[in-house]
């Protein structure tokens, strides 16, 4: 089941006895537990019938005996376990998830990783509780998802804006969520998101970027390519290295799938750009200059570079440089 589907049934005051949400991304996990804390019970219910526990510090016991108390004065009390990966005995939870009592909502966020399916506990959960397992979103996803996030809080956001977000944070939801909620903060009425507030509210700049690298390798402006590095080396926090190469990799390797399609028109193209002319024209300044095999030369060396940079063939040498080496070589 979806979290948006497992929120929909909360709110109409559908519930399970036991919650089990679990993976890699914590952002819908975080999310749920929020709910789950804050939503469930009215505030004059909460003080009696809320208990929350953290795994690193919870005892199995004293989780399982919270679960077995009646509510006082309420029709059902909720019992969180937060942070459940880090618990010990997580297992001897078996017994009551086995038989929860239909008064109390147990819900379980077990984050970072997924449950041993081999474990009873596993197989316990799959047959008695509501199980979520929230998965990394993909890469080609996270501009939908970001342009999505604003017009649920009742904005728009330009491409170039949307652009800024991914290629600076990635696919780290929470943050990016951080970021969305302190721009509509700072807005002040106003209701399109563009690159200047990107600038001003989040300090990501609209000249120094990882999407302007892109361009100017893409146009082979050795130059540009130099002063958005020098840039980067002067605000080490902007975009570090370990930052910078995945993101080049990702735009460029989506620019190589375009020899594999058919139709390289522009119509069949903007799909896979997101609608956004600067990254198509981008794409087509890219093919334009280095060609297939160009492009291939270009996807090794950010492998070649991200070894480098991580240590592996290299004995020491700054981010920086081994960027600008990197660019001087992709444009030869």
């Amino acid at each position: 089941m979806s979290a948006e589907k497992i929120l929909a049934g909360w709110k109409k005051k559908s519930f399970q006895p036991v919650y089990w949400l679990e993976g890699e991304e914590e952002y819908y996990i975080d999310q749920l537990m929020n709910y789950a804390e804050h939503e469930l019970l009215p505030e004059s219910e909460a003080s009696f019938n809320l208990t929350v526990f953290y795994g690193r510090d919870a005892d199995w016991a004293a989780v399982t005996n919270a679960c077995k108390r009646y509510p006082m004065f309420a029709e059902r009390q909720v019992v969180l376990l937060k942070e459940a990966q880090h618990m010990k005995d997580i297992d001897k939870l078996e017994a009551y998830v086995s038989a929860p009592l239909s008064s109390t909502i147990f819900i379980i966020g077990y984050k970072g990783k997924t449950l041993d399916k081999r474990t009873k506990l596993y197989k316990i959960l799959q047959s008695k509780a509501e199980v979520f397992v929230s998965v990394k979103i993909r890469e080609g996803k996270i501009h939908e998802w970001i342009t999505q996030m604003v017009k649920e809080k009742g904005y728009t956001i330009q491409a170039k804006a949307v652009s800024l977000l991914e290629e600076h944070i990635g696919n780290d939801l929470s943050r990016i969520a951080n970021e969305i909620d302190k721009l509509s903060v700072n807005l002040k009425g106003k209701k399109s998101i563009d690159e200047d507030d990107i600038e001003k509210y989040i300090g990501i700049s609209k000249e120094y970027n990882v999407f302007e690298l892109q361009s100017a390798i893409a146009r082979k402006d050795l130059v540009k390519a130099i002063t958005i590095i020098n840039y980067f080396e002067s605000n080490p926090k902007a975009v570090p290295i370990q930052m910078a190469l995945p993101a080049l990799y990702a735009n460029f390797s989506k620019v190589y799938t375009v020899y594999g399609m058919n139709d390289k028109s522009d119509a069949a193209l903007k799909p896979l750009f997101y609608f956004n002319q600067s990254s198509l024209q981008q794409a087509k300044d890219m093919m334009k200059n280095y060609g297939y095999g160009g492009l291939e030369k270009i996807l090794l060396l950010l492998h070649h570079y991200n070894l480098k940079s991580i240590g592996v063939g290299d004995s020491g040498s700054s981010g920086a440089m081994l960027m600008k080496e990197m660019v001087v070589k992709m444009m030869l």
